[in-house]
């Protein structure tokens, strides 16, 4: 992966919280001391190495099954932006995206 490439968040099937911050861990490459809450996520926003975009797949699931958690997880990646001095852009991909035959 090239450094300005961007990172994938795909949300396939992720209907909690827990499962969520499983994906944001994995796709982030964040580290093992994450702490998995909100708060934990966002200072990890904060405290990336490189500029990032990060690219949100197949969120519609979680938006309906869990539509609390995910206003806050789009709290937190607004507020990581707007503090990240450009370094850092969160894009939702509309629609459902089709699913990859790889």
């Amino acid at each position: 992966m090239r450094p300005d490439d961007p990172v994938v968040l795909d949300l396939r099937g992720v209907t909690a919280k827990a499962a969520f911050m499983d994906r944001c861990a994995a796709a982030l490459a964040l580290p093992d001391w994450f702490g998995r809450n909100w708060d934990a996520l966002a200072d990890s926003l904060g405290d990336l190495p490189r500029p990032l975009t990060v690219v949100v797949t197949h969120w519609q699931g979680y938006a309906r099954t869990a539509p609390r958690d995910w206003e806050t997880a789009q709290e937190v990646f607004a507020t990581a932006v707007e503090g990240s001095a450009g370094r850092l852009a969160v894009l939702l991909a509309l629609g459902e995206p089709p699913d990859d035959p790889a």
